[in-house]
C-alpha cells in the first residue's frame, strides 16, 4: 500500500509487537477512539471487527495467543495505530471525510487478515469455554 503516514504506523507496529505495556496502551487509546466516533449503522460490520482486532491485539501482547503470524499482527498493530493518529492522509478533524482514509486502511487490513481473525474468533470461543 502506498500511503506514507500507514508505512509509518507500519514501522511503529514494528517497534512495538514486543512491548506488552506499549501496546496495551496503544488498546487504551483505541477504545478512546471507538467511544468518541458516532459509528453509522453501514459501520456496524466495521466497528465489531475492529472490537475483534483490539482483543486479538490484547491476548498477543498478554502471551494466550500467538498462533497468528507476525505479519499479520504487524498490519492489525500498524491499521490500530494509523486509526489512532488524528493526523494522517486526511486529518480526523477534518468533518465528513476526516475518518474515510482510516476505515479504509482498516477495511483492507480486515480484509487481508480475515481468515486471521475467524481463527482467533474460534480460539476466543474455545478459549472462555476452558475458563
Amino acid at each position: 500500500m502506498k500511503n506514507k503516514f500507514f508505512n509509518k504506523s507500519l514501522n511503529n507496529a514494528t517497534r512495538l509487537l514486543g512491548k506488552k505495556s506499549r501496546l496495551l496502551l496503544v488498546l487504551s487509546r483505541l477504545g478512546v477512539k471507538i467511544n468518541s466516533i458516532g459509528w453509522k449503522e453501514a459501520h456496524g460490520i466495521v466497528k465489531e471487527r475492529v472490537f475483534v482486532l483490539g482483543r486479538m491485539t490484547k491476548a498477543y501482547a498478554q502471551g494466550h495467543y500467538r498462533n497468528v503470524p507476525w505479519k499479520s499482527m504487524l498490519l492489525i498493530v500498524g491499521a490500530i495505530l494509523y486509526f489512532i493518529d488524528p493526523i494522517d492522509f486526511i486529518p480526523d478533524f477534518i468533518p465528513v471525510t476526516g475518518l474515510t482514509d482510516d476505515l479504509g486502511i482498516l477495511l483492507w487490513v480486515i480484509n487481508h487478515v480475515s481468515e486471521e481473525i475467524d481463527k482467533f474468533i474460534l480460539w476466543e470461543q474455545n478459549f472462555s469455554l476452558q475458563k
